[in-house]
């Protein structure tokens, strides 16, 4: 690795000079001949029979050109994901308050808006449901098959309730988590252009292409080669841009289809927050028992997802929150069950950390409060359980040597000064009524989409270097801020011998890559990476043997090894540039453009009793929090966050970096601030005066650390990172309230009513 030129050092981001300076082109700038422009009409209740709907009132707008509904869609009216039950445009009935019901074509942006507010829609409204615990009952009201769980799981291993009664320690909590808004800057947004044939050209804010390929093809009832998707560039997605473009840009196609003109369809920010995927509300009632030497032996969960009015990908969701409910530790028993529930509110879908953060909120917070019943220091508590190389999860899934968890964890011990500070509640800074405390958690992750989403784990690249030596990189997996396109042409360059200077990763185009899975589960690195390195390998040896050829003809001593690094082949006193290499790879007519593909190994999971492996690697995080609480008043200020990461090899330093302080701020956001508020099915408060989210002035103080432990099956032993540095803040805030003031507060946001609430009790 010390040899290296381009992996491990920090390179500047391709992307940083368009997106500085305002020449990036994102979906709501592009512009096209006769385009025409949509907008939605929408559900006013959570859940109504449709009687009719009448344009007569819009036809009066100057401007308006057509309604579209569910009768203008040519092929199967349900959307292709996961469970196939969200409709593209309903017939009959809407399921939740902001469902598209139809939408208006118009000139003009603001005739389209104008004339949908003035479509009337008559409907009978029905009974909701909106808690889904109640949504499970067997007396609620059903909306989703006989009682209203779209998925459900177990994890089951040992004798539970066994170890519970012989357990010297016990401890247990019910604990909830709100709904989390991505906030990304830019709104959801499409672009649809019909083409000869039936065919259709699709430019989206995306993270998923592929998933807008599926369902404007099914909508449209056209085959794959006449549709392409185009990657506009992407102005954040957190997840929030996995599934939901792909019904924006259906709604786009069906418009487009209609009028035979290009439609564009761009979100407000109202609409987006009352009608795209959230992070799912979740509950979940979790007991751990220990043993006298505080060693854990049971573990039972019942966990809940709020999974919204569709199922979407709730499945998956939960899935991946049940495989990590029991915490990064060695539990011999556990009885693990989970349910995503159906309720007439916004559908849940992605977002950072997948179903992840909510149970990680419960278990670590609990593990706390088993800890102080044994005795133990919470940070030596968790270092006696904590799972090493060569333990099993709760899974019964084996982990090697790629297991940094307790170097993070003593880490983030020492940098924190962890060892005095939580002997004692000291005051804080800002005055007299305010106390400081500190708090930890430790989470580990399974990267790429695992057992739960085997068949989409692979990913494909196309390697082309031009007779310039420049170097084109097509991949399947998309840059939404990240940074993929700058760590995916290091990887492309680092194997070439390439300069990185002249390495371009494309934006995706559906056409010229085949399916390569969802830009999700911090698996971009790890499987673009690997497809890169496939099909670069071949032109790699081209470009070798050709530069050794070179350099002998040159003069080098061919006794001696040759050197590559930089861009530059070296031997024998001689060298020569990537250059003049690549144009004899050509000048002899050689092969100068290769595809490469990379498949996620098997894993062995299953279902019946969530037993084996759940994903093939891990990466891994533990953090500390300080924070300080205002006893008049409850107010909760984070001050500062240690962190420490195994995540593999850094492939760009300064760009890991900017994940972890992303991810950290995010995660303090939806701890402390987030809290949007449903009444009576209705979402109250969906926009960012109400809505509160953490803002640079709100940052705490950052100490983030970096361990690597090499993954040999991953490009240059790089694993994954994206959503690690976001899941265990909640706990270790909510741990470090504890400390501070005594106060338990089990649900998220952490808002100064509810600590005020728990001070008045303590």
């Amino acid at each position: 690795m010390e040899k290296l030129s381009c992996v491990g050092k920090s390179l500047p981001r391709k992307d940083a000079l368009i997106k500085a300076t305002g020449a990036a082109q994102y979906a709501a700038d592009r512009d096209f001949a006769g385009m025409l422009y949509a907008a939605a009409v929408r559900s006013p209740r959570p859940r109504i029979k449709i009687l009719s709907i009448s344009d007569a009132k819009a036809r009066r707008v100057p401007g308006y050109v057509t309604l579209v509904t569910y009768k203008d869609i040519k092929g199967v009216n349900k959307w292709p994901v996961v469970m196939h039950d969200y409709p593209f445009l309903p017939e009959k009935e809407a399921r939740f308050a902001g469902e598209t019901i139809a939408l208006v074509v118009a000139k003009t942006a603001g005739a389209a808006k104008k004339a949908a507010a003035l479509v009337e829609l008559k409907y009978k409204e029905l009974p909701f449901v909106a808690d889904p615990l109640r949504a499970l009952e067997k007396d609620s009201v059903k909306i989703h098959g006989e009682d209203n769980v779209f998925s459900s799981f177990v994890i089951k291993k040992g004798s539970v309730d066994e170890a519970f009664e012989k357990a010297a320690f016990t401890a247990e909590g019910e604990f909830s988590t709100n709904y989390q808004v991505h906030a990304y800057l830019e709104t959801q947004g499409a672009i649809a252009l019909p083409e000869p044939g039936g065919g259709m050209t699709v430019h989206s804010t995306t993270q998923c292409p592929f998933y807008i390929l599926d369902a404007v093809a099914a909508a449209l009832a056209q085959p794959y080669h006449k549709i392409k998707i185009l990657q506009t560039v992407t102005g954040g997605g957190f997840g929030g841009k996995e599934d939901v473009p792909a019904l924006v840009a259906s709604h786009a196609a069906i418009c487009a289809a209609k009028v035979g003109r290009p439609v564009k369809l761009i979100y407000g920010r109202k609409e987006d927050f009352q009608s795209m995927s959230k992070r799912h509300p979740g509950w979940a009632k979790v007991a751990y028992a220990a043993d006298k030497n505080g060693r854990l032996t049971a573990c039972r969960v019942k966990y809940v997802l709020d999974g919204g009015a569709y199922s979407t990908l709730s499945p998956i969701v939960l899935w991946r929150g049940t495989v990590h409910a029991a915490g990064p530790y060695k539990i011999a028993n556990v009885d693990i069950k989970t349910y995503a529930a159906a309720t007439n509110k916004v559908p849940c879908g992605a977002f950072r950390g997948f179903g992840q953060p909510q149970i990680c909120f419960a278990q670590e917070s609990l593990i706390d409060e088993l800890a102080e019943k044994t005795g133990m220091d919470p940070v030596q508590f968790r270092l006696k359980n904590m799972l090493e190389p060569g333990d099993k999860t709760v899974t019964g899934q084996k982990l090697n040597s790629c297991c940094g968890l307790k170097e993070i964890v003593q880490a983030v011990r020492k940098r924190s000064g962890w060892d005095k500070k939580v002997k004692g509640r000291g005051p804080g800074a800002g005055g007299p009524d305010v106390v400081a405390g500190i708090g930890f958690s430790a989470t580990y992750y399974g990267v790429g989409l695992g057992a739960g989403g085997r068949y989409l784990d692979r990913a494909g690249a196309m390697v082309n270097i031009y007779k310039d030596s420049s170097v084109s990189v097509s991949v399947g997996n998309a840059e939404m801020g990240q940074g993929a396109l700058t760590v995916l042409a290091q990887i492309a360059a680092e194997t070439l011998n390439a300069p990185y200077e002249g390495v371009k990763v494309e934006e995706v185009d559906s056409s010229k890559v085949p399916d390569s899975g969802p830009t999700v589960a911090s698996r971009t690195t790890l499987m673009s990476g690997n497809a890169i390195v496939d099909a670069a390998t071949p032109l790699r040896e081209r470009i070798f043997k050709t530069a050794f050829d070179l350099l002998v003809a040159a003069g080098a001593d061919a006794s001696k090894p040759m050197t590559a690094g930089g861009g530059v082949f070296s031997m024998g006193g001689k060298s020569v540039e990537f250059r003049p290499v690549a144009a004899e790879c050509w000048r002899r007519r050689l092969k100068m453009c290769e595809q490469g593909w990379y498949t996620a190994p098997r894993t062995s999971f299953k279902n019946e009793d969530g037993q084996g492996d759940a994903y093939v690697i891990y990466s891994y995080s533990a953090n500390a929090a300080e924070v300080e609480v205002d006893l008049k008043t409850g107010v909760l200020k984070v001050k500062k966050i240690w962190a420490a990461y195994d995540v593999g090899r850094i492939v760009n330093p300064r760009l890991a970096l900017g994940q972890a302080q992303g991810g950290i701020l995010q995660g303090m956001s939806w701890a402390v601030y987030e809290n949007l508020v449903y009444k009576n099915g209705i979402m109250v408060n969906p926009n960012f005066t109400d809505y509160v989210i953490a803002t640079t002035a709100d940052k705490p103080e950052y100490d983030i650390t970096f361990i690597e432990k090499p993954y040999k099956d991953g490009p240059y032993h790089a694993k994954g990172m994206g959503e690690v540095p976001l899941i265990g803040v909640a706990p270790a805030i909510a741990n470090a309230v504890k400390n501070a003031c005594g106060a338990r507060v089990t649900s998220v946001p952490l808002l100064p009513e509810k600590i005020w609430k728990e001070l008045k009790k303590a």
